[in-house]
């Protein structure tokens, strides 16, 4: 029997977990990272130190039965990591699905990393380069850098660093634009005990799309709080709040700006924020959100093959069936996951009733998944056309 401690540590990785990564340049040829930004102590080997890039490493899993949240934090993602074990065949099952993802998500900035170089010969790992070269030949991870290293004896860390840096451009940020961010994880903060007087509000965490957030700013999450009414219908309260402070790390800010992760401390009640109970909402300058859809007209497109699932042998992945009506899939919008009951089929046209609404726009992207064998599994992607939009509150 697992204690709750034991099962957290088997487990730690189901919720999206993400960490800052600064990236130092020694010399100007070697690249080291540190889980936080520090002073170095001067020594002979390392006495000019500069940091060249301070970035935000997701950890995004790759077991089959959490492909919704890898999803959830692709939505953020300027770049990506694909790490494939050295000591097995590529490409695995989940290995061409995370692969789809990526191109559902349009990263354009993929480096490759031929993990646990140090289990395998040499001429193994030649082998394997080739196969991971035919793996992503015509898709849009096509002529990626690949890179053997030892994630435990630091191999080549130092060359991952420096291709983060210089081969991942940092994109350009809109810091006029009203602001908006996607939020991918929320807390409480207060300690159990904690007196009335010493209660703090929750904390909502994620990536600033565009615009600036400050503290003292008044601010709005949509969808807020979702309760049906006497006739059974949806009605979204949206919350307004104020931003009470700005933190990336362990670094109080005054200001926050467009990429990286924030966490933001408002005057929410905790119980709305406790065990990520925001993910999936958009937090942003009051009145200046997108709309709440409860239904979407969605232009979509299904993968030839369905990935993520074992076969035998020489046996083909099984083909993606056509939408029909009625069936149940799963959305990933932004950082929302949620069910949708297909209404309306016609061509490449869906019309889809969402178990939760979400706040998005037309034009954004949408991920689609079918449940297969107990497991969900990306079957396509598609663009909001349409839909049906909900009345929304204004502030008083």
């Amino acid at each position: 029997m697992c204690t709750f401690l034991t099962y957290q540590k088997l487990f730690h990785l189901i919720s999206l977990g993400y960490n800052y990564t600064p990236s130092e340049l020694v010399f100007g040829t070697l690249l080291r990272s540190f889980s936080q930004y520090r002073r170095l102590p001067c020594q002979p080997r390392f006495c000019d130190v500069e940091l060249c890039q301070y970035s935000v490493r997701l950890a995004l899993q790759g077991h089959d039965i959490l492909m919704a949240t890898m999803l959830n934090g692709a939505a953020i993602m300027d770049g990506a990591l694909l790490l494939i074990a050295s000591n097995e065949s590529c490409p695995q099952p989940q290995t061409s699905e995370h692969l789809a993802a990526v191109e559902i998500m349009r990263l354009k900035h993929i480096i490759i990393l031929q993990n646990k170089i140090d289990l395998i010969q040499e001429s193994v790992a030649i082998n394997q380069h080739e196969s991971i070269q035919k793996f992503i030949q015509g898709t849009i991870a096509d002529g990626a850098p690949v890179v053997p290293i030892s994630a435990q004896l630091k191999y080549n860390v130092d060359v991952v660093c420096e291709y983060i840096v210089n081969k991942i451009p940092i994109p350009v940020r809109d810091f006029v634009a009203p602001p908006n961010m996607i939020v991918i994880r929320s807390f409480d903060v207060n300690k159990p005990g904690a007196e009335v007087d010493d209660i703090k509000g929750g904390v909502a965490g994620g990536s600033i799309l565009r615009g600036v957030l400050r503290v003292g700013q008044k601010i709005e999450v949509r969808p807020g709080i979702t309760t049906k009414d006497e006739n059974g219908g949806v009605k979204c309260t949206p919350i307004f709040s104020r931003i009470v402070s700005l933190f990336t790390e362990a670094n109080e800010l005054q200001f926050a700006v467009p990429g990286g992760l924030i966490g933001v401390g408002t005057t929410i009640d905790p119980t709305l924020t406790r065990a990520d109970r925001l993910v999936g909402q958009v937090l942003g300058e009051v009145g200046e959100l997108p709309d709440v859809f409860v239904e979407l007209e969605v232009n979509f497109f299904l993968l030839r093959r369905l990935l993520g699932v074992r076969t035998k042998g020489s046996e083909k992945q099984g083909k993606v069936s056509k939408l029909t009506k009625s069936e149940v899939l799963m959305l990933n919008i932004g950082s929302m996951s949620t069910g949708a009951r297909v209404i309306a089929v016609k061509n490449d046209l869906a019309k889809l009733q969402l178990t939760t609404p979400v706040c998005t726009s037309k034009g954004e992207k949408v991920a689609l998944s079918r449940r297969v064998e107990k497991h969900w599994r990306l079957i396509g992607w598609g663009q909001i056309q349409a839909g049906v939009v909900i009345d929304i509150p204004q502030a008083a």
